[in-house]
């Protein structure tokens, strides 16, 4: 849904967006990617493309920037959308349990199985299952879960017979699974076999422009929630937001958004400004990863790590492991940046 509209007040200058909704399944506020940056509309393009062919994706980016969104915008916009779409946590699934989760398991199969249990894969057969958080997967089940993503079948916990299941598989993690796969914590072939169609959904510091719709879409939201209305931004509030780095991606922003709104008396919308700084200080007395650090600092930072590690971006002692970001996401930002990575190798070189 494509639609404009104007967002501010008699004491802020008016201003005109193009806001699209990338809705999946039924239409509700909370459902919507909105957006209109270059870098989103690259993802959607993605997922336009993979939702009706059956390929596996593997949807990679930080905490909080909405990766299970875009997994059910695929789902709903493929062939399998009138079947299940499963969601699974696998770190929020203890290690013991984990294949029982996913594959289900048989009456007797160990203390406590007093029935037969229908796992998450049976659960999805027919629609999409979605493995968030893959990378925290133990090896053993990754085991498991190679053969299913290979032969479309699997075993219930204590038993020999195999169940086939027609599913498709969308994972996603804000790990970096090149260095896992290095450090020996992720199998290289089940990374492979996830690899299929990788799709990479960018940060919120790297969508800026998006703020302002995003700021209405969310207001919106809450305010229909608390029973509140808004016609006007207090001054200042948007650039505000825009200038602040957003460690918690989209995620962070709601909760602002949210905690505003309830604050907030009149028509008058505002963010009080010393959440943020407050953030922001305790962000700078840490050593944090390059998704807690403010768009000013990236190249400085970036080139610590690149000099740290000799230039290798990749591997348990590369760069992009050192910053806890994925390492397409510090190729990316490298490039951005216009940081030459040829001087760091020199050094390794010459040490």
């Amino acid at each position: 849904m494509v639609s404009t509209y104007t967002f501010g007040g008699k004491n802020e200058a008016r201003a005109t967006f193009q806001r699209t909704e990338f809705v999946h399944g039924q239409s509700t506020a909370a459902d919507a990617i909105v957006g209109e940056s270059g870098v989103l509309k690259s993802v959607l393009q993605e997922v336009n493309l993979v939702a009706p062919t059956d390929a596996t994706v593997l949807i990679l980016g930080e905490t909080g920037t909405g990766k299970e969104l875009i997994a059910r915008a695929i789902h709903q916009r493929s062939n399998r959308s009138s079947r299940p779409f499963i969601r699974v946590n696998c770190a929020a699934i203890p290690a013991s349990l984990i294949a029982s989760e996913l594959f289900g398991h048989e009456r007797g199969a160990f203390t406590g199985a007093l029935q037969r249990r229908q796992g998450r894969f049976e659960a999805a057969h027919g629609g999409t299952i979605f493995l968030d958080e893959i990378g925290e997967l133990p090896m053993e089940t990754q085991i498991a879960l190679l053969r299913v993503i290979q032969e479309r079948e699997f075993e219930r916990v204590g038993s020999s017979q195999p169940i086939s299941v027609d599913v498709r598989i969308i994972a996603a993690t804000n790990r970096d699974l090149n260095a896992a796969v290095n450090a020996g914590t992720f199998r290289q072939d089940m990374f492979y076999r996830l690899n299929v169609f990788p799709i990479e959904v960018p940060p919120l510091r790297d969508r800026l422009e998006d703020i302002p719709l995003l700021l209405e879409h969310l207001v919106e939201r809450y305010a229909a929630k608390t029973g509140k209305s808004f016609s006007t931004v207090r001054m200042g509030t948007v650039e505000m937001l825009q200038s602040y780095g957003w460690p918690g991606n989209i995620r962070e922003l709601q909760n602002v958004i949210e905690r505003a709104v309830i604050l907030c008396e009149g028509e008058t919308f505002w963010v009080d400004p010393t959440w943020l700084k407050r953030d922001a200080s305790r962000q700078a007395g840490m050593v944090a990863p390059l998704g807690a650090t403010l768009a000013d600092r990236e190249r400085e930072i970036i080139e610590a790590a690149l000099a740290e590690s000799q230039g290798r971006i990749a591997g348990p002692l590369g760069a992009a492991a050192k910053l806890g970001i994925p390492r397409q996401t510090l190729d990316s930002k490298i490039a951005n940046l216009q940081i030459s990575k040829s001087r760091f190798k020199a050094m390794r070189a010459t040490s």
